[in-house]
């Protein structure tokens, strides 16, 4: 590990980086959901959107050129400024008259651009930090990405709401994307001053520069480890209930009561999402960090993957008693300080499964994997929606969660 400047703390940059990564995903893959449902899009349509996802499924195969040209910093900041101007990109198109065409493809090419960030930013997060920072720091950036995730769902779906309530949908969410743009553009002048300027990660030697042998190498690497087929099957299993449930969670709170939802609008959906959920989730990803670097991860895997898949039949019990907006937001805040918990976990897991030589390779390889068991339930996740009502969708969603969390069983644990 380089040796950190003394004026470049981590505690300013982790954040601050894992905040500007969950921004873009959150864009693409959570606020896209309201905005859509916003341009009259049905529910099977948004279940398709988690297609999107696929480049964060695939991020694996060029996540070996992140590690071999240029620097991770350089990475990073070139990353957010596409960003930046693909935000703007979409303000633009949402006062178009084919918006939603245009939309998709817009945010279809911000998750190449967004996946390719988060190679850089975890790959840079193993080489600045050591082993013990790396799980003390674990709910600190898991809590900072989900708080990126309830600010784009929480308080720029506000914004869109009410500002679309005065001058037109079309008007809120221009604003909205517009101010994505600013944020992104902000935090890429930020970094530029604020992130330690590491030296390049050389492969190892006999794999060359840039070849086949260079591919081969990273993933045989990986795959050479205890009990694979178990690990694999546990990352891409583990969220398969905790994704079916964020697909339609929105629509659900969007919904008319003659259709099984809520009947919220979509300031209130902004409201519930952006206010005290944002506590409950930093203080869940906080004290998820801090048990496992105290007890260790074989003490706390298992209670805290029970915890979080639990949370799915609170939103069973909201399509059941239909209550109104203050038990939302109660549920709500449970749910984010459960996520904050289970994926503290489940993120210091996944990071002890790279190896040095190529650790933004395999941890892209690992959270790949982890990205197709998000993106399969989720682009079914309408029409399973559809065909089961929100009352059964929301049990079927704990029901295959729980695989997930046997799995963890047969794991094998590294301290």
């Amino acid at each position: 590990m380089a040796k950190i400047e003394s004026d470049r703390k981590p505690s300013v940059f982790i954040p601050t980086l894992y905040f500007v990564e969950g921004l873009p995903y959150t864009i693409v893959n959570l606020m896209s959901v309201v905005y859509f449902k916003s341009l009259g899009a049905g529910n099977d349509f948004i279940g398709l959107t988690s297609l999107l996802y696929l480049p964060w499924t695939i991020k694996l195969f060029w996540a070996p050129l992140v590690d071999v040209i240029a620097t991770r910093r350089r990475w990073i900041l070139v990353s957010q400024m596409v960003l930046a101007a693909l935000c703007a990109a979409a303000a633009a198109g949402a006062l178009m008259p084919q918006a939603l065409a245009l939309s998709v493809a817009v945010f279809a090419v911000m998750a190449v651009a967004s996946a390719t960030q988060d190679i850089a930013i975890d790959g840079y997060y193993l080489d600045v930090l050591d082993k013990g920072q790396q799980a003390l720091y674990v709910g600190v950036r898991n809590a900072a990405y989900k708080v990126a995730w309830l600010f784009g769902s929480g308080a720029l779906v506000y914004l869109a709401g009410k500002l679309g309530e005065s001058c037109g949908v079309a008007g809120g969410w221009c604003a909205a994307f517009v101010a994505c743009a600013v944020i992104m553009a902000a935090f890429c002048v930020f970094h530029s001053v604020s992130l330690p300027d590491l030296p390049r990660t050389e492969p190892p030697a006999g794999t060359g520069g840039i070849d086949l042998k260079l591919f081969v190498e990273v993933f045989r690497s990986y795959l050479d480890q205890q009990r694979i087929a178990v690990v694999l099957v546990y990352i891409l299993i583990f969220r398969l209930g905790d994704a079916l449930m964020l697909k339609m969670a929105q629509p659900f709170l969007l919904d008319p009561v003659e259709k099984g939802g809520l009947g919220m609008s979509i300031a209130d959906v902004g409201l519930v999402y952006g206010t005290v959920g944002t506590i409950f989730l930093l203080a869940g990803g906080i004290l998820g960090g801090w048990l496992i670097c105290r007890d260790g991860l074989r003490r706390w895997l298992l209670p805290t993957a029970v915890i979080q898949n639990s949370a799915i039949l609170l939103y069973w019990l909201l399509a059941v008693c239909k209550p109104g907006i203050a038990w939302v937001a109660v549920v709500n805040s449970v749910e984010q300080f459960s996520y904050g918990l289970g994926v503290a976990a489940y993120t210091v897991f996944l990071l002890s499964t790279v190896k040095a030589e190529f650790k933004a390779a395999h941890y892209a390889i690992a959270t790949a994997v982890m990205a197709l068991g998000v993106m399969a339930p989720g682009a079914v996740s309408g029409y399973l929606q559809g065909a089961l009502g929100y009352q059964m969708f929301f049990l079927v969603s704990f029901l295959v969660a729980v695989p997930g969390f046997v799995t963890v069983f047969f794991l094998p644990i590294r301290e």
